[in-house]
């Protein structure tokens, strides 16, 4: 595992993880910042610093034999105190970047000048910070003002009932912004809890599940105030709509609502810059939906749109916004090839996705990795190169993940078989094909798709040596029934096989299939 891999299990790990995670500018602004301090400890973490810097593992025997002059004693509280000073360093820089961090720290100079006595100055700091956090939607920081301008009004003559209103504004302000803040900690529960619901039981399967998600959904929609919201408000209460949507494979729902979110940040595009992360995951669940209901047009409009702000604010991006749009962006990419039946240029874009995957495979859980083999195994199967799509598979099958993503895995089997179907792997399908159907029989909920798709690799299998076209014609048939299903919608948009199958039917590619419907 390289440097910039490594990930942390314990404390001195934290450490090591933390360094190698600074860029050569953050470890020159550290380097300046330390040059400031000028004690004997400081000389001794700064050396350990630079140990730290070439590890790959912990190990105090290291740090002994190229620090002599840090005794074991002092080892504990060193490493602590490097870790305090890498973060105030990375502080200095972010703060520029930060709003949130510089009203924190203007609020820490107003706490400052009031214990010291300075209380008018320090009410003049406050009000105009208050000012900016309101401008930034920062709810959470502009009660934390205005209690602290409480505070100092009744701790002190300042002479503002006399000149103004103020105290009077600032109860008032401060009632008003406590019930938005409770407002919107309604709405980030509802959010959490929709989103804990998709978590441990997936999509829809069947009307029951309908009924269990509209009554969690609407009984706590009903606590929520939904009239004069503001930024956040508007934003979280879309999300909560897209995530119930979303579960209940409602795409044309779910995309009118997260179009609404994309919305609002275009109609505050100074949010854009604070909050990318937010952005692009609204930005994601519209492509995702346009995805799903195949709107080839709307969907590279709005691809278009996330590249131009990706170049935009792409230079100003925190490593963990670049992977955000790593994830989403390349994801959408692959979907677009599949919708086109590009498959070519897919496959020819996989390498960038493949490096992008092992720079940043630290912070990607296996769940995202294993959706990314899969997608790149389709754009193979589209292109019919089917000897790769298989090494994909394989990949997925072979990741050591227990029950994740179970459903996947299944899929991935069942694209096995079709593609040692298509090469006449014969032998090879007498082998596997009792596998894939022990692992999916195995599988808690079995779905529809999975079950037709499974008898009808039996099929063509048991009967290799006779004409194949009217089982494609039955399979199609059965297909075309469980699309009117609403609750075969997902499975049909992982297994995808009507291209495949009308390729067969019509005796052309599936390039060829799938570009004639456009």
């Amino acid at each position: 595992m390289s440097k910039n891999n490594v990930v942390a299990t314990n404390q001195d790990d934290q450490l090591i993880s933390l360094i190698s995670s600074l860029t050569k500018a953050e470890k020159r602004n550290f380097k300046l910042y330390v040059n400031r301090l000028q004690s004997k400890s400081d000389v001794k973490f700064v050396q350990l610093f630079d140990v730290v810097d070439k590890m790959k593992v912990w190990d105090d025997s290291i740090v002994f034999k190229k620090t002599p002059s840090i005794k074991k004693s002092q080892l504990a509280n060193l490493k602590r105190h490097l870790y305090k000073q890498i973060l105030i360093s990375l502080r200095l820089i972010h703060i520029q970047k930060n709003v949130d961090i510089q009203i924190r720290e203007q609020i820490d100079f107003a706490r400052i000048l009031y214990g010291k006595g300075l209380y008018i100055q320090s009410l003049k700091l406050l009000d105009r910070i208050q000012q900016i956090a309101e401008d930034n939607h920062q709810d959470i920081l502009q009660l934390e003002i205005l209690e602290f301008q409480k505070v100092i009004e009744e701790r002190h003559i300042t002479r503002s009932r006399q000149t103004s209103n103020k105290v009077e504004s600032l109860v008032e302000a401060s009632y008003t912004r406590s019930k938005i803040i409770n407002n919107s900690c309604k709405l980030t529960n509802l959010k959490i809890e929709i989103h804990g619901f998709y978590i441990q039981y997936g999509h829809v399967k069947n009307d029951r599940d309908v009924l269990v998600v509209r009554e969690l959904f609407s009984k706590k929609l009903k606590e929520i105030k939904l009239d004069g919201l503001t930024f956040f408000e508007q934003v979280y209460l879309h999300q909560c709509y897209v995530w119930y949507y979303y579960i209940l494979l409602n795409f044309d729902k779910c995309m009118v609502d997260a179009k609404k979110w994309v919305d609002i940040f275009e109609e505050n595009p100074e949010m854009k810059k604070e909050e990318p992360d937010l952005y692009m995951r609204g930005q994601h669940y519209l492509l995702t939906c346009l995805f799903n209901l195949k709107m080839v047009k709307e969907f590279n409009k709005a691809i278009n749109h996330f590249e131009k702000f990706e170049k935009e604010f792409g230079s100003e991006m925190k490593p963990v916004s670049e992977i955000i749009y790593f994830l989403y962006y390349s994801t959408s990419k692959l979907n677009k090839h599949y919708l086109e039946g590009t498959f070519k240029k897919g496959i020819e874009y996989v390498p960038e996705v493949l490096g992008k995957i092992k720079q940043h495979e630290s912070h990607l859980d296996p769940h995202r990795i294993l959706v990314f083999y899969y997608k790149i195994a389709f754009q193979y199967f589209g292109n019919e190169n089917y000897n790769t799509m298989i090494d994909y598979i394989n990949e997925i099958i072979n990741m050591q993940v227990g029950q994740l993503r179970e459903d996947l895995q299944g899929y991935a089997r069942l694209l096995q078989l079709i593609g040692h179907y298509e090469l006449e792997n014969y032998e090879l399908l007498d082998y596997l094909a009792p596998s894939t159907y022990r692992f999916l029989e195995k599988m808690k909920e079995l779905n529809e798709v999975q079950k037709e798709t499974l008898k009808f690799l039996k099929k063509l299998i048991k009967h290799r040596n006779i004409g194949h076209r009217e089982m494609f014609l039955t399979f199609r048939t059965k297909l075309e029934k469980l699309q009117k299903d609403p609750h075969s919608r997902r499975a049909l948009l992982y297994l995808d096989l009507v291209p495949w199958v009308e390729s067969k039917i019509q005796k052309k590619s599936i390039r060829a299939v799938i570009q004639k419907s456009l």
